[in-house]
C-alpha cells in the first residue's frame, strides 16, 4: 500500500480528526509532512500504522501512544497515568518566570508537579533550586526521569505527599491543580488521563481554595495558579478573604486562566 492510500484510509477512520492521521504517520515514520507529500507513492507496510490509528480512535491520546510531549519548545517523556501538559499552561509558566526574575525567592514550592515540566523549566532557565510535591507515584517516577534528561535533577526536591502535610515555609507557591467540576463532561481522549489530576470536586475549585488557605497559613508572599474559565469571580472572593491582592491573565480564547496573587497582610 502506498503512503497516500494508507493516509486516506486512516483519515476516513478519523472523521473530524484527519490531521491526527497525518501527525501519527509522521511520528511513526519519523518524517515531516513535506516528506510525506514528496513520497506519497512510496509503498510501505501499514499494519503498525493502522494499529496506532485504532488506538487513537479508541481514545488513547497521541502523547500516550508515543510517550512524549513538547512543551515550551522542549521534549518531555509522558506516560499513561500522568496528566498531559497543555499549551494553555505556558501562560502560567510565563508569569512564574516573570515573578522569579523580579523577586528573590528563597523557598519555592510547586503543588502537583505531574510530569515535572514547570519545575524543570524553571530550574533549567533560572538555575534555581525548588521543591515540588504530588500525590501520584507515577508522576514522581516520570518527573525524576524528565529532570535527569534536562540536567536539573539535583535542583528539584520532588516529594510524594499531599501539600497540606508539608511543614516547611515557602515564599512562593505555584500550581496547575485539578479544577474541573466532577460533573463536567470530557472527551474520550481526556478520559484516558488520571481523574485525580483533572477533577477538583463538586464545585471544581475546592483544591484551589485549599491551596490559597495553605498559602495564607504559611504567609506565602506570592501564589500563581491556573484555573477554570468560569472561576475568576469566586476565586477573586476567596483570595480577598485571605488577604491576597491579585491579577488575572487570559488565554488565547479570551478566558481568564491564571492568577498571580500577593499577600498583603503581615
Amino acid at each position: 500500500m502506498t503512503i497516500k492510500e494508507a493516509l486516506n484510509q486512516a483519515k476516513s477512520k478519523l472523521k473530524g480528526y484527519e490531521n491526527e492521521a497525518t501527525f501519527i504517520l509522521c511520528e511513526y515514520l519519523n518524517e515531516d509532512k513535506t516528506w510525506l507529500f514528496l513520497n506519497q507513492d512510496l509503498n510501505f507496510d501499514p499494519k503498525i500504522y493502522f494499529q496506532l490509528i485504532d488506538r487513537f480512535n479508541k481514545g488513547e491520546p497521541f502523547e500516550y501512544i508515543f510517550e512524549k510531549v513538547n512543551f515550551w519548545g522542549l521534549d518531555f517523556k509522558i506516560n499513561k497515568g500522568v496528566l498531559i501538559p497543555r499549551y494553555d499552561t505556558e501562560i502560567l509558566l510565563n508569569q512564574i518566570l516573570n515573578l522569579c526574575k523580579t523577586h528573590q525567592f528563597k523557598n519555592i514550592l510547586e503543588i502537583g508537579f505531574g510530569s515535572g515540566i514547570l519545575s524543570i523549566i524553571l530550574a533549567k532557565e533560572l538555575k534555581i533550586n525548588l521543591t515540588a510535591c504530588d500525590i501520584n507515584p507515577k508522576a514522581l517516577e516520570l518527573a525524576k526521569k524528565n529532570a535527569k534528561i534536562h540536567g536539573v535533577e539535583k535542583q528539584i526536591d520532588f516529594k510524594l505527599c499531599d501539600f497540606s502535610t508539608l511543614k516547611d515555609n515557602y515564599d512562593f507557591i505555584f500550581s496547575n491543580p485539578p479544577y474541573i467540576k466532577n460533573s463536567y463532561p470530557i472527551d474520550i481522549w481526556v478520559q484516558s488521563e488520571p481523574k485525580e489530576a483533572l477533577f477538583g470536586g463538586e464545585k471544581g475549585y475546592e483544591i484551589l481554595e485549599k491551596i490559597i488557605q495553605f498559602a495564607y497559613s504559611k504567609k506565602v508572599k506570592f501564589i500563581a495558579c491556573e484555573f477554570g474559565y468560569d472561576q475568576k469571580k469566586v476565586l477573586n472572593k476567596i483570595l480577598k478573604k485571605y488577604h491576597f491582592s491579585n491579577l488575572f491573565f487570559k488565554d488565547e480564547a479570551g478566558h481568564d486562566r491564571v492568577f498571580v496573587a500577593k499577600f498583603t497582610q503581615s
